[in-house]
């Protein structure tokens, strides 16, 4: 895929060049690690936004990877992977830094420490592939060999897809060392093709069997992850799957690195489970640390945030702000929501889903009129949070106080910078971020 070559939008104020977002606010001028980090942080990488192509941003972030100074691309690249939980912006990210002299002394124990899970070993391959297929480098051989071993026989399997790179592929690569007899044997029974087959969703549906039993034994048994089950829900509701199963799936599934938007999206096409779904939620979210005194929440409702996360994806923009408000709301010892569009709009004290019909019928999901809507809240506050992609159509002022811009979208030009507090990305790590600025 080539990349498209990226434009600044300006526009001229007292004969200077101006930066603007894309819908005409002055934007802040930002340093390179500042422009890295909000391209990548809410990056699903390769898919449009509302206002950039997938290629735009992706270009951006090529472009920004040899002026910032290596630790911080690194450690930018750890953090993506880990707090945010993306997959695929930390393995550009690395592939970037492999380019570079000045960075390429820190690839290997990068790429070590985003590598997660065992099918990123071929995704990265196929990154640093992109452009043309080229030796890989020491350090990136180095970095590949150090992760592989950690993975087992079942995760092996479950990850070696049919692809342009296989495992087996990277294994020749990176001349991985096993750590021990069994490891070697296992890893000649990947080259040879004779994993044991994992007992997955995938494995049993393609199977050909009956789709309502190989859902109901998979539930039974425990073989599904909370991810697997959220994104499943309408398919088991097709091949009517007993719904007390399902409900008890829920119930009992791990939460930990569960994002909010997830119960939202699976919501949207399983209503009838919102309540155990909620249940789920709350899970999720709880044990976070509390924000003490008086929060307003300022959700963006324009048009530009209903707008799909992926192209195969039924998650909008919209459900990351709206989960990140309803966590906000959790934590929060006082607090009161409002959205904004082409005005702000006050929403009515709701928890959960609750909350989310609240946010999403509070008005028409038009302009970014943002400037308007913080002129519009005369309340008192000891901190403002504002959940936005940042493309205001107006000048935005300084807060009252304490203030934080959660910048759910990679678009290029931000309002969120100076007097406030700038924060990239969509998890529950940005709200352990305000706490951990409150603490110091």
């Amino acid at each position: 895929m080539k990349l498209n070559i990226l434009k600044l939008t300006v526009e001229k104020v007292l004969g200077r060049p101006t930066l603007v977002t894309h819908e005409g606010a002055p934007a802040a001028v930002l340093t390179p690690e500042q422009s890295l980090r909000r391209s990548v942080l809410a990056c699903m990488l390769w898919e449009a936004e509302f206002y950039e192509s997938g290629q735009t941003i992706a270009h951006r972030i090529c472009m920004l990877v040899p002026q910032v100074e290596p630790a911080r691309v690194a450690a930018l690249a750890i953090e993506a992977r880990t707090s945010m939980k993306l997959r695929h912006a930390p393995l550009l990210l690395v592939r970037e830094m492999a380019r570079h002299a000045t960075h390429r002394g820190l690839v290997a124990e990068t790429l070590a420490a985003v590598i997660q899970r065992a099918d990123e070993l071929a995704e990265f391959v196929a990154i640093y592939w992109n452009d043309g297929r080229v030796p890989l480098s020491g350090q990136v051989k180095k970095g590949l060999a150090a992760a592989f071993p950690r993975f087992n026989e079942y995760q092996l399997a479950k990850y070696d897809r049919a692809g342009q790179v296989r495992l087996r592929d990277v294994l020749f690569l990176c001349h991985a060392k096993p750590v021990d007899a069994a490891q070697a044997a296992l890893w000649k029974r990947l080259i040879a093709g004779e994993l044991a087959t994992p007992d997955t969703w995938e494995v049993a549906l393609s199977a050909g069997g009956d789709k309502k039993e190989s859902w109901e034994r998979l539930l039974l048994e425990r073989k599904l992850g909370a991810l697997a089950i959220l994104r499943n829900l309408r398919n088991m509701k097709e091949a009517q799957v007993d719904q007390k199963l399902v409900i008890a799936a829920l119930d009992g599934m791990s939460t930990e690195r569960v994002l909010p938007f997830r119960f939202l999206s699976a919501a949207r096409y399983a209503p009838q489970l919102e309540e155990p779904l909620e249940r789920a939620m709350f899970r999720a979210i709880a044990g976070a640390p509390r924000l003490k005194g008086r929060t307003i929440v300022l959700v963006d409702v324009s048009g530009s945030m209903v707008y799909p996360l992926a192209r195969k994806s039924e998650m909008l923009r919209t459900d990351a702000a709206y989960g990140l408000a309803i966590l906000l709301r959790e934590i929060a010892e006082e607090v009161a929501v409002y959205t904004f569009s082409f005005a702000a709009k006050f929403v009515p004290p709701r928890r959960g889903f609750a909350l989310r019909d609240a946010m999403e019928s509070s008005q028409q999901h038009g302009g970014t009129n943002l400037g308007a809507a913080l002129d519009a809240i005369r309340e008192p506050y000891d901190r403002i949070v504002v959940i936005t992609d940042e493309q205001s159509h107006d000048r935005v002022p300084a807060p009252r106080g304490r203030g934080y811009l959660i910048n759910v979208a990679s678009a290029q030009n931000g309002v969120g910078y100076d007097a406030w507090n700038h924060i990239d990305g969509f998890s529950e790590a940005v709200v352990q971020y305000i706490h951990e600025m409150e603490s110091t």
